[in-house]
């Protein structure tokens, strides 16, 4: 079995000297690779592709995985999953997010600051979270 942390550690090593930050990385079941990047801009599609190749060639190139079986995903994060970085706080600045507390009270409003300890949402008034208080915080999508 693959382990995550060598498929952690080769993917921060190929994201070096990039503005792309690894998000995700899960090794599951028959060593199903997901690995989930993220960039203060969109995230390129070409990127995502020479990422997967050169990931296959450092994965069949290395003993400890060079024989083993896999399949392999490179994608951004996923527009509905909860936030997992600093960098998503940033990069949703003026947009609509959905914060649940510790208690689980789900807040909405626009995401209007973000520093190193808190953000904060403007939902009718302003609410301050720290990153630790919060369970979750995921965008809003609404049309």
């Amino acid at each position: 079995m693959i382990q995550e942390q060598t498929i952690r550690e080769l993917v921060k090593q190929l994201l070096e000297g990039t503005s792309y930050e690894l998000m995700t990385t899960e090794v599951g079941k028959d060593n199903a690779i997901l690995i989930e990047i993220d960039q203060p801009g969109a995230v390129d599609v070409d990127f995502c592709g020479d990422l997967n190749r050169r990931l296959v060639a450092e994965l069949d190139g290395n003993p400890l995985t060079k024989n083993e079986d896999y399949s392999l995903e490179v994608g951004s994060v996923s527009l509905t999953a909860p936030f997992k970085s600093h960098l998503q706080y940033e990069k949703n600045l003026g947009h609509n997010v959905v914060v649940t507390d510790r208690d689980g009270k789900r807040h909405s409003g626009q995401l209007v600051s973000v520093d190193e300890d808190t953000f904060m949402i403007d939902a009718g008034q302003p609410l301050i979270f720290r990153y630790d208080e919060v369970k979750q915080t995921v965008y809003n999508i609404s049309f």
